[in-house]
C-alpha cells in the first residue's frame, strides 16, 4: 500500500500490552499500547483523475441542467438518485488538519482522497476493517483512527462490550440517525506489515459508551462521548491527560488545534450556547480544571470550529442563522455573520488557511463563502442603508450576509473547506458530498463564483487493491 507522506519519524519498539485501570466514575477501560509508527513516503503524486488500476482519466463532465446524476445508469451498477444514500454506505466524512485530504468511513470500509488534484490514496475494505462509523487521519501519515459503526463493524468484539443500542446520531450529522458507532476507538498503523488485519491494529482505547468523535494532532488524541471528553498522550506511550465533563453533546462537537505552536481544544460549555476552551499545554495533566468559556448563543451549539493557528473560533447555534466568531484570547466577539434568515442544520464551518474567508455548509443545500480579514467584502442588507431601525430589526440589519454561495444536492449532507489559491485574487472551495459527488467553485473578491470542477469520488480508483 501507498500512503501519505510521513510525518511520524520514529523507530519501533517492542509491543507492550498495557492494563491501568481506571476507577470510579471514568468510563474508560484500559488502553492497549502498542508499537509507534513506521513511516513510508508520499509516493503516490501525480496530476489529474485516476481511473481503475491506477488509469489516469479526465476530470468527470458535470451533468447538464435537468438530469439528475441517478439518473444515468453505470455500467454494471444499479443507479441511484439524489434523494437516496448511495449504495456503498457513506456514514461520515472528514477532512484531515490542513485539508489537503478526506476521509470516508462506509458500510463497505475505508477510503482515504487527495483533494487537489482528486484521487484515491487508499482503501481499507470490508474484508479488513468491516462498516466504519467514524475515520480520523493524522495529517499525511499512515495512522488511521477507526471507529467501528454501521450494520457490521468487525471489530466489535474488541471492546468487551458488544455494539451500542441503535438511536444514536454519527457525529457532524453525516450519517443515519439509527447507525450506531462502536464504543472503542482503534489505531490503524499500515506501516505495520503483517498478514492479518488486526496485525495492523496497533492502538485500542475503549469505553463504556460509544464513541462520537476523534480528532488528532502529533502529540495527542481527543476521543468524545455524549457527556465526557478523554485527552490521550498520542502516539508514544499513550496515556490520559485529561477529561472534561460535558453538557449533553450528542453530535461530539469538538475541535483541536493542529497548531505547534498551540494546544487549544474547544467543545460545548455547560451553559446552553456556551463553549468551554482549553489550552492543553498550560493545563497540568491528571486534572480537570476549568476551561474558561464563551458565551455564544442563546441555544445549544450545533457546529464549531477553530482556525489553524488557533485564535480565532466560529460556532453556530442549532438554530443556524448566524455565525459567531470569537478571540480565544480576549473571548471577545469579532464579527457576526449571517446565514440566512430560515433555521437551518449546519453541517461544517472552516477557515481559509490564512484566515481570510471562512466557509460554510447547511442542510439548505448551499454553501456560503464570507470575508473575514476584510469584512467590506460582505453583503449587507439594503435595510443598512435606510438608517436607525428598531432594536428588533437592528441586530437583523447589523449582520454581515456571505460575499459568495453556491449550491450542492439539499438531500445530501456535505463537509466544505477551502483548495489552493491559484492566484492572487481567485480562491477555490471544494465540497464534498455523502451522495458521493465532488464539487470545486472558485470565487473572486467580487463575489463571482463559478464551478470549476465536478466529480463522483465514490467512483475514482474503485477496483484497485489498497
Amino acid at each position: 500500500m501507498h500512503l501519505w507522506l510521513a510525518l511520524l519519524q520514529r523507530p519501533g519498539r517492542p509491543v507492550s500490552r498495557a492494563a491501568a485501570a481506571f476507577s470510579g466514575r471514568d468510563e474508560s477501560l484500559p488502553v492497549t499500547d502498542s508499537l509507534p509508527p513506521e513511516v513510508r513516503p508520499d509516493v503516490n503524486t501525480g496530476a489529474g483523475r485516476q481511473g481503475p488500476r491506477g488509469q489516469k482519466t479526465g476530470p468527470r463532465a458535470a451533468p447538464t441542467a435537468g438530469v439528475g446524476i441517478g439518473n444515468a445508469r453505470r455500467s454494471g451498477k444499479q443507479s441511484w438518485t439524489m434523494t437516496q444514500q448511495p449504495l456503498r454506505g457513506v456514514t461520515s466524512l472528514r477532512f484531515n488538519q490542513d485539508q489537503s485530504c478526506f476521509c470516508c468511513a462506509m458500510e463497505t470500509g475505508v477510503r482515504i482522497y487527495n483533494v487537489e488534484p482528486l484521487m484515491e490514496k487508499g482503501h481499507l475494505d470490508h474484508e479488513q476493517v468491516g462498516s466504519m462509523g467514524l475515520v480520523e487521519m493524522l495529517h499525511r501519515s499512515n495512522l488511521l483512527a477507526l471507529v467501528g459503526g454501521g450494520s457490521s463493524p468487525k471489530f466489535s468484539e474488541i471492546s468487551g462490550v458488544g455494539l451500542v443500542s441503535p438511536g444514536l446520531p454519527l457525529t457532524l450529522n453525516l450519517g443515519p440517525d439509527n447507525a450506531p458507532t462502536c464504543p472503542a476507538v482503534l489505531i490503524w498503523d499500515d506501516a505495520r506489515e503483517g498478514k492479518d488485519s488486526k496485525d495492523k491494529l496497533v492502538l485500542e482505547f475503549t469505553f463504556t459508551k460509544p464513541v462520537l468523535a476523534v480528532r488528532v494532532r502529533h502529540d495527542k488524541i481527543v476521543i468524545v462521548l455524549r457527556n465526557r471528553i478523554y485527552v490521550y498522550s498520542f502516539p508514544d506511550n499513550p496515556r490520559k491527560l485529561f477529561e472534561f465533563d460535558t453538557r449533553d453533546n450528542p453530535k461530539g462537537l469538538c475541535d483541536l488545534c493542529p497548531s505547534l505552536e498551540k494546544q487549544l481544544l474547544v467543545f460545548p460549555g455547560h451553559k446552553c450556547g456556551s463553549l468551554q476552551l482549553v489550552d492543553l499545554a498550560s493545563t497540568k495533566p491528571g486534572t480537570s480544571s476549568a476551561p474558561f468559556t464563551i458565551n455564544a448563543h442563546q441555544s445549544d451549539v450545533a457546529c464549531v470550529s477553530l482556525n489553524q493557528p488557533g485564535t480565532v473560533v466560529a460556532s453556530a447555534s442549532q438554530k443556524g442563522t448566524l455565525i459567531r466568531l470569537f478571540d480565544t484570547q480576549s473571548k471577545e466577539k469579532l464579527v457576526e455573520l449571517r446565514r440566512g434568515t430560515d433555521p437551518a442544520t449546519l453541517y461544517c464551518i472552516n477557515f481559509s488557511h490564512d484566515s481570510s474567508f471562512l466557509c460554510a455548509s447547511s442542510d439548505k443545500g448551499t454553501v456560503h463563502i464570507f470575508a473575514l480579514k476584510d469584512t467590506r467584502l460582505n453583503r449587507r442588507s439594503a435595510l443598512a442603508r435606510v438608517g436607525k431601525v428598531g432594536p428588533m430589526i437592528g441586530q437583523y440589519v447589523d449582520s454581515q450576509w456571505s460575499l459568495a454561495s453556491f449550491t450542492v444536492p439539499a438531500e445530501s449532507a456535505c463537509i466544505c473547506a477551502f483548495g489552493r489559491n491559484t492566484s492572487k485574487n481567485v480562491n477555490s472551495v471544494i465540497a464534498i458530498c455523502v451522495d458521493g459527488t465532488f464539487h470545486k467553485y472558485v470565487f473572486t473578491p467580487d463575489g463571482n463564483c463559478n464551478r470549476e470542477a465536478f466529480d463522483v469520488y465514490l467512483d475514482i480508483c474503485d477496483d484497485d487493491d489498497f
